[in-house]
């Protein structure tokens, strides 16, 4: 199944990746950034319905200057104390979150339309294809509607949430480590079971695979 994930993702396709029944137990809509388009916003939007968030390469983000938030609430608690009451130091199934900024494309309006989210995060992840870090700012601006998720270094092999789940995939791909994932969320406003995303992802052509397995291929991929 990784081999058809990883021909999937160079095609520019959405997959479906479970992550395990010992952390979420949520399946999210994944696709690389840099084949990122309106479509594939419009279907992340409608049927996945979680987050939209774009997990980068700690690589990427260095080069880019990104901070994890907790580190920006940490430097900002002594002139907002209500910042330090807000840290996240009870999440359930994680030590850390994995979340950064929210940024918009400086040539988007609003940039909450599928079309602006589509040319912020393509865009993003272009410029990080061309090593063109140091004009981050030149081309974005923040706050805004795209929200960025900063993987641990050596993806999955320190933390395995669907942030380093989807830069494994993009790495054994060979394609740029950025990357669009969204949680797929059912009619009742609750992560969709993983029988459900199996079934979608069969009746929509969607290779589906779980965590397991990628960090199974990609701890082989390392030692290469």
């Amino acid at each position: 199944m990784i081999d058809e994930a990883i021909k999937a993702l160079k095609n520019g396709e959405i997959i479906l990746v479970y992550d395990s029944d010992d952390r979420e137990s949520e399946t999210d809509m994944i696709v690389a950034a840099e084949f990122m388009t309106t479509e594939h916003m419009t279907t992340i939007r409608k049927h996945a319905g979680g987050l939209v968030c774009m997990p980068i390469s700690s690589e990427n983000c260095d080069k880019l200057g990104l901070p994890f938030m907790v580190d920006i609430l940490k430097e900002a608690n002594t002139k907002y104390p209500v910042l330090k009451e807000l840290y996240p130091d009870d999440i359930p199934y994680d030590a850390k979150s994995a979340f950064s900024i929210t940024i918009n494309h400086r040539d988007t309006y609003t940039g909450i339309p599928d079309d602006d989210r589509a040319k912020t995060e393509r865009e993003l992840a272009l410029l990080c294809k061309e090593g063109k870090h140091s004009e981050f700012g030149k081309y974005f601006r923040a706050p805004g509607h795209v929200t960025l998720l900063r993987a641990e270094k050596d993806a999955i092999l320190t933390r395995e949430g669907h942030t380093e789940l989807t830069i494994a995939l993009l790495e054994m791909a060979g394609l740029e480590p950025v990357g669009i994932c969204c949680e797929m969320i059912g009619d009742d406003g609750k992560a969709m079971p993983k029988s459900e995303t199996e079934k979608y992802a069969k009746e929509n052509n969607h290779v589906f695979i779980s965590g397991d397995e990628i960090i199974k291929e990609y701890k082989e991929f390392k030692k290469n």
